[in-house]
């Protein structure tokens, strides 16, 4: 299974490489965390739709491939370190509204890239921005 993962990981790099630039295009270190995030994510995706569909085995055999890809990425933020940071950018934006979301989430995400969930941060930002 390690195996696998890590050639579907080779395979998801490549093609990245080959959509972006070409043949000679070279992944940077920060391309290559998308596309293992972009392949965690698929694992996500993929656990809820197995386990809606009762086919726990194929759950279980995405939730250690997820595993696997996850040992490659940065440790994640907890919740109570990504709701700081969403009060501190919001005091800072003067956000107060749902309508301010969207600023909001883009300047939350370049500083939270690679360490939080996106889906995460997008239901504080909106907890907080809701009256």
């Amino acid at each position: 299974l390690n195996t696998s993962v890590l050639r579907l990981l080779l395979s998801a790099i490549n093609y990245y490489e080959i959509k972006k630039g070409g043949a000679g295009y070279e992944a940077t270190d920060e391309d290559v965390l998308a596309v293992i995030q972009s392949q965690a994510k698929q694992r996500k995706d993929s656990i809820e739709e197995y386990k809606k569909a009762a086919r726990q085995e194929l759950a279980d055999k995405e939730a250690k491939e997820l595993e696997m890809l996850q040992a490659y990425l940065p440790e994640q933020m907890n919740e109570n370190k990504i709701r700081e940071i969403v009060q501190e950018t919001i005091r800072e934006m003067g956000a107060t509204t749902v309508t301010d979301m969207g600023k909001v989430m883009g300047a939350l995400m370049t500083k939270l890239k690679g360490k939080a969930d996106g889906n995460l941060v997008s239901k504080i930002v909106k907890e907080s921005l809701s009256p």
